[in-house]
């Protein structure tokens, strides 16, 4: 958690790092904090990558984890300006929102996206077993369960956030804003003919560029929501949907007694 908390404040010092900061010191905060948290991530990720299956594998180098810390450290500006892409998104998005402090101290769904930025980024450079204890540190903070391999595009919104669950696999694009309890499942686990689950098979849904998923939705497969549709509360959906479609429940039609 502290590695965690440790690149959050250099992401963003004066908010959750020191209030008082300003151009004379904010550098030395900044990069200080910095290079604590990615010494500690360091030495996290060469312990994680000791690890294949449930043996220990001897001999991954320090010098190996360094590479893939420098390599992560790299790509942080362009995970703050993400951010910065889903804050806005929130501020727009939900009228309750009065500032931008609020929405990056007080939503569960911004914390949860902040995590899973930096969690994503470990597993797209191989450090896989560290970005998985971090979301789940993420899961553990907000209710919010993204998998660090989920591929979620600029202008994310998670309004509420308690219970969603976004898979492995799935891949949302741009503008995308979803409520909470929402679920971006599997279908179905294929297996191989020895009946084992197939890892990393594509069984997660596409939702595709400015579309909204309101409170309660299940969408489950390799599906795809076409840019622009609104899928409807508690919608249990499993094919795919055109763009700019409406997609609601079945509506209920009380029958005479008798009937």
């Amino acid at each position: 958690m502290a590695i965690l908390d440790g690149l959050t404040e250099a992401l963003f010092p004066r908010h959750y790092g020191q209030s008082d900061l300003d151009g004379e010191n904010i550098d030395y905060f900044v990069g200080n904090t910095l290079s604590t948290a990615l010494d500690s991530l360091s030495a996290q990720i060469h312990r994680g990558a000791l690890f294949v299956g449930d043996e220990l594998e001897p001999g991954f180098a320090h010098e190996e984890a360094i590479e893939l810390t420098r390599a992560f450290a790299t790509q942080l500006p362009s995970v703050r300006g993400l951010l910065i892409n889903d804050l806005r998104a929130a501020f727009v998005g939900d009228p309750a929102a009065r500032n931008f402090p609020e929405i990056l101290i007080g939503y569960p769904g911004m914390t949860a996206i902040i995590h899973h930025r930096l969690a994503h980024l470990l597993y797209q450079i191989g450090a896989r077993l560290v970005a998985r204890l971090m979301s789940e540190i993420a899961h553990t903070r907000t209710g919010i369960d993204i998998h660090p391999g989920a591929r979620i595009g600029s202008g994310f919104f998670i309004d509420h956030g308690t219970g969603v669950v976004i898979g492995e696999t799935a891949i949302i694009g741009n503008n995308v804003r979803v409520y909470q309890a929402v679920t971006l499942g599997a279908r179905h686990f294929p297996t191989d003919d020895e009946g084992h689950v197939i890892k990393g098979d594509a069984r997660h849904p596409i939702v595709e560029d400015d579309v909204v998923i309101y409170a309660g939705a299940t969408v489950l497969g390799r599906i795809t929501i076409g840019r622009g549709s609104t899928v409807g509360g508690n919608v249990w959906l499993t094919k795919d949907v055109p763009p700019n479609s409406i997609v609601t429940q079945a509506t209920a039609r009380n029958s005479p007694s008798g009937a």
